[in-house]
């Protein structure tokens, strides 16, 4: 069993005891994923360009929503299905994890809220892909939707992190020095606060 110093994710504390090292290294990891991205635009190309009563940008729309679909339904399905075994996980799409791991180690420590923001994005990028497809009046309410569910996802998810790191930085404070220079810090807060 490994300790739990013995992968590179931050914090160095997190514990993986299941944690095995990829086998593949960054550059073929990126140009399978890369190879991967280039191979679905080509398809949904293809597929755009058989379909008359599209325009060109609505065919560009359409390729977009493929790629995105595909990686939340193929990419992030993977995770969903597989988070809690990821930091061992020797597949491709588990070694991609790992490697997108080292930015975010959240993904490999079953964070719910990354569990479930992915989840969410999944689903909703397939109904948007058929109504662009299909040239379905709600498609626009769906990119809409998408989009905004999209941004909202991503506000939360870096103010999530932020207040995590606030929340470590105060205790940290609370830990390590005088109660005095503490209460000195909460006084500053208190009239920030107060100010607002």
């Amino acid at each position: 069993m490994n300790t739990v110093n013995s992968h590179p994710y931050y914090p160095r504390n997190l514990s993986l005891p299941h944690y095995v090292p990829n086998t593949s290294g960054t550059g073929h990891i990126l140009s399978v994923v890369f190879g991967s991205f280039g191979a679905i635009l080509l398809l949904a190309a293809k597929i755009a360009l058989e379909n008359r009563k599209l325009k060109t940008q609505d065919r560009l729309l359409f390729m977009w929503c493929v790629l995105a679909g595909l990686i939340h339904v193929g990419l992030e399905g993977y995770y969903i299905q597989n988070y809690a075994s990821l930091a061992g996980d020797q597949f491709v799409l588990g070694q991609v994890w790992k490697e997108y791991s080292k930015g975010d180690s959240r993904y490999l420590s079953s964070d719910p809220f990354v569990l479930n923001m992915e989840r969410i994005t999944a689903v909703r990028s397939i109904g948007t892909l058929h109504s662009v497809f299909n040239q379905t009046p709600g498609r626009h309410l769906g990119l809409l939707s998408v989009s905004i569910c999209q941004l909202y996802g991503d506000v939360l998810y870096f103010a999530t992190t932020f207040f995590e790191e606030l929340t470590a930085h105060l205790l940290l404070c609370f830990r390590h020095y005088e109660r005095s220079d503490c209460d000195q810090l909460s006084v500053s807060l208190d009239a920030i606060t107060f100010s607002m």
